[in-house]
C-alpha cells in the first residue's frame, strides 16, 4: 500500500496545483483497475469536479497528464469517463515485493498502549458447548488475534454462568437418577455427562406435566383461564412455566435446592462444586481441541452480587430513581430505550446489575480503554441499555464499549434446539469434521508415507480449518447456515482450498536451496498474474486494520481466499520451475514465499493452522 499512499498524496498536490483547490485524503479514491481496462491504478475524479469547475472526464485527462509528467513511475494513462487509469513501471511491484519479504511479521503493527478487553464464550455449566458457542468462541478468538495484529494490547475474558435454576435442574436430576455415577465411572466427558442430566430433568418434567394435565387441578386451571379461541393443547403449551412454578414437584425441589445454595448449605455447595468441576474440565478439553485460550475467567457465582453498591450510589446521585413498588430504575428515553429496571423491588439484582459491577471491576483490574462483548444478537437491547447506563454513571471507558451482536447458526437440517437434547454438540461436530477429513485423506492417499501421528495432526488441522473458515468467512452480524460437507471441499471458498494453496508454496520453498535469489533482480517484465498477487499482498496491512476497526474476521477470510485464488491462477498460467525468462524462476520463488507467508499469517488470525502436506 506504500505506493498507493504516495499516489494519493501526489493526487492531492496535483489538484492543488491544477485548480488551487484543497481536497482531503478521504476524497481521493484509488482502486485497482478492472481487468477489462488497461492500467494498474484507477483514480476516481468525480469528487474533484466541483472544485475544478470542470466535468470529471476533463479533470481525469488533466490529472493524468500532470501525474505522468511529474512521476517517473507512471508510464501511461487513459481516461474512461470520470475514471483515470494509470499504468506504472514494474519496479513499483518488484520494490513492493522486496519490502514485503524484508518486513518481519508483515502486515502487523507493533503493540500500542491501548488496552482492549474482549468477552466471549461465557457458557452455562449445565450442558456442553454447541454450534452456537462455537461461532461465539471462534469470533472472539479471531478478533482478539486481529486486534493484537493491529497493535492493540488485548486481554480475553469470559463470564461462566454457574448458578441459578438451570444449574440446580442438572444437580437434582443427578441426585434422583444417577445412582452415584460419575464421568470417570461412565467414561463420558464431564460436560456431556452433566448435560445429559439437564436433558433428563426436562424429560422427567415433561412426563410429570403430561400426567398432571389429566388431574382435576389441571381441568380447573383450564376452565378458569380458557377463552373461546383456545383449546386444551394450546393452553397447556403456554401454561408449562406457570405449572413449573406452581404445581410441579420437580420444580419445587429445584427451587428448594437453589435456596439451599444461596444459604450456603454445605452438602448442596459440595455437589455444585463437584458437578461444575466436571463441566469445566470438559470445557477445557474442548477449548484445547479447537486451539482457543482465555486469559481470565469470571464466575457468576462470584459476581452475581456485584453492582448493588453502584446502583445505590446512582440512586443517591439521581441517576436512578425508585418506583412505587420499590424497584430501582433508570430513564433511558433519551436513547429510545425506555425505562430499565436495575434492581428488583425485593432488593435482588438483575443481569444488568451484575454487568454494571463487572464492567467496573474489570476496569479496576485491567484499566482497559475499550471492551468488546461477543454475544448473540438476541441481547442487543440488554447491551444498548448497559452501555447507556454506564455512560450516565460517567464510567471512564463507557464511550468505548462495543457489542458484537452476531447472528445465530443453523445447520442445513434447520434451527438448533437445546432443551430437548437435540443440540448440535461442539465435540460431536468437530469429530465428524475430523472423520470426514480422514476419509477423504485416505481416499486420496497423498500423505500415507508420513508417520501415523503426523497424518492425524494434518487431518485435524484440515478439519478444524474447514470448520473455522466456514464460520468466520460470514459477516458476524449475519445469520448463517453451516454445511459440514461443503465446508471441507477442496474447491470454492473453503479452508482446505486455502490450505492447499499454502501447501503448494511450501513445496516450492523446499527447492529454494537450488536458486540464487539475486537472480530475481534481473526479471523486470512482470505478467498480470504476478502483479495481481503483489497488489493483494500490498493491501494486507490495510485489511488487518479494517478487520480490527469493524470487528469482522470475514474481511481477513476474504483476503486469504482471494490471495489463494490468485495464486492458483498464477500457478496454472505461469511456469515456475521451467521458466525461460532470465530471473523469472527466482522471482516466482520469492513471490510464492511471500504468498505462503501471508496465507499462513492471515489464516492464523482466523485461528487456523496450516499443514505442510495435504
Amino acid at each position: 500500500m506504500k505506493y498507493e499512499t504516495k499516489l494519493k498524496q501526489e493526487t492531492i498536490d496535483a489538484i492543488k496545483a491544477l485548480y488551487e483547490a484543497d481536497v482531503s485524503p478521504n476524497q481521493v479514491q484509488i482502486n485497482d483497475t478492472p481487468s477489462n481496462f488497461d492500467g494498474d491504478f484507477t483514480i476516481v475524479t468525480f469528487p474533484f469536479a466541483k472544485a475544478a469547475k470542470k466535468a470529471p472526464p476533463q479533470v481525469a485527462e488533466e490529472l493524468g497528464q500532470f501525474l505522468s509528467e511529474k512521476l517517473d513511475e507512471v508510464i501511461s494513462y487513459n481516461v474512461v469517463k470520470g475514471f483515470l487509469n494509470l499504468t506504472v513501471v514494474d519496479k513499483v511491484w518488484t520494490t513492493a515485493l522486496t519490502s514485503i519479504l524484508a518486513t518481519e511479521n508483515y502486515g502487523t503493527h507493533a503493540p500500542l498502549s491501548e488496552k482492549v478487553l474482549i468477552e466471549y464464550a461465557s457458557p452455562n455449566t449445565n450442558k456442553p458447548l454447541h454450534l452456537g458457542h462455537i461461532r461465539n468462541i471462534l469470533l472472539g478468538w479471531s478478533i482478539s488475534k486481529i486486534l493484537k495484529a493491529a497493535g492493540k494490547n488485548v486481554t480475553t475474558t469470559q463470564i461462566v454462568n454457574d448458578r441459578g435454576i438451570a444449574i440446580t435442574k442438572s444437580m437434582l436430576a443427578w441426585t434422583h437418577y444417577a445412582n452415584g455415577a460419575t464421568p470417570e465411572s461412565t467414561g463420558i466427558k464431564g460436560d456431556h455427562f452433566v448435560g445429559d442430566y439437564y436433558v433428563l430433568f426436562a424429560q422427567k418434567l415433561k412426563e410429570e406435566y403430561e400426567a398432571w394435565q389429566e388431574t382435576e387441578a389441571a381441568e380447573l386451571e383450564f376452565s378458569a383461564r380458557k377463552n373461546t379461541k383456545a383449546n386444551k393443547e394450546d393452553f397447556f403449551k403456554k401454561y408449562k412455566d406457570t405449572y413449573f412454578n406452581k404445581y410441579s414437584t420437580l420444580g419445587a425441589e429445584a427451587r428448594e435446592m437453589l435456596l439451599k445454595w444461596e444459604a450456603h448449605d454445605e452438602a448442596t455447595l459440595s455437589l455444585w462444586k463437584t458437578m461444575n468441576g466436571w463441566v469445566l474440565e470438559g470445557f477445557d478439553t474442548t477449548f484445547k481441541t479447537i486451539g482457543v485460550t482465555i486469559d481470565k475467567t469470571y464466575f457468576e457465582s462470584d459476581t452475581y452480587l456485584l453492582g448493588k453498591d453502584i446502583v445505590q450510589i446512582g440512586l443517591n446521585k439521581a441517576v436512578f430513581y425508585k418506583n412505587e413498588d420499590g424497584s430501582i430504575a433508570v430513564d433511558l428515553e433519551d436513547k429510545k430505550l425506555g425505562e430499565k429496571i436495575v434492581m428488583r423491588s425485593d432488593g435482588t439484582s438483575l443481569y444488568v446489575t451484575q454487568d454494571i459491577g463487572l464492567a467496573r471491576q474489570r476496569h479496576q483490574e485491567f484499566g482497559m480503554d475499550s471492551m468488546v462483548y461477543v454475544v448473540g444478537n438476541e441481547q442487543i437491547y440488554h447491551f444498548d441499555a448497559l452501555f447507556a447506563i454506564l455512560e450516565k454513571l460517567e464510567e471512564p471507558y463507557a464511550k468505548n464499549l462495543y457489542h458484537l451482536a452476531y447472528g445465530m447458526v443453523d445447520l442445513t437440517t434447520g434451527k438448533m434446539k437445546s432443551r430437548e437434547g437435540t443440540v448440535v454438540d461442539a465435540d460431536d461436530l468437530v469429530q465428524e469434521m475430523i472423520d470426514t477429513a480422514t476419509a477423504e485423506s485416505l481416499e486420496r492417499n497423498e500423505i500415507a508415507d508420513l508417520p501415523a501421528a503426523t497424518q492425524d495432526e494434518i487431518r485435524k488441522n484440515i478439519a478444524l480449518g474447514a470448520l473455522k473458515f466456514f464460520i468466520l468467512k460470514v459477516n458476524p452480524k449475519k445469520r448463517m447456515i453451516f454445511d459440514p460437507k461443503e465446508s471441507i471441499e477442496l474447491q470454492g471458498q473453503t479452508g482446505p482450498y486455502i490450505q492447499y494453496a499454502y501447501v503448494r508454496t511450501q513445496g516450492l520453498l523446499k527447492k529454494m536451496d537450488n536458486i540464487d535469489p539475486e537472480m530475481a533482480t534481473v526479471y523486470t517484465e512482470l505478467v498480470k498474474e504476478e502483479k495481481a498477487l503483489i497488489k493483494l499482498l500490498m493491501k494486507y496491512p490495510t485489511y488487518i486494520q479494517d478487520a480490527a476497526k469493524e470487528y469482522d474476521p470475514s474481511i481477513i477470510a476474504a483476503f486469504v481466499y482471494n490471495l489463494a485464488k490468485a495464486y492458483s491462477k498464477f500457478w496454472h498460467e505461469c511456469s515456475i520451475l521451467k521458466a525461460t525468462e532470465p530471473g523469472a524462476m527466482e522471482f516466482r520463488f520469492l513471490l510464492s514465499e511471500a504468498v505462503g507467508s501471508a496465507l499462513a499469517s492471515g489464516m492464523d488470525l482466523l485461528g487456523i493452522k496450516m499443514p505442510q502436506r495435504m
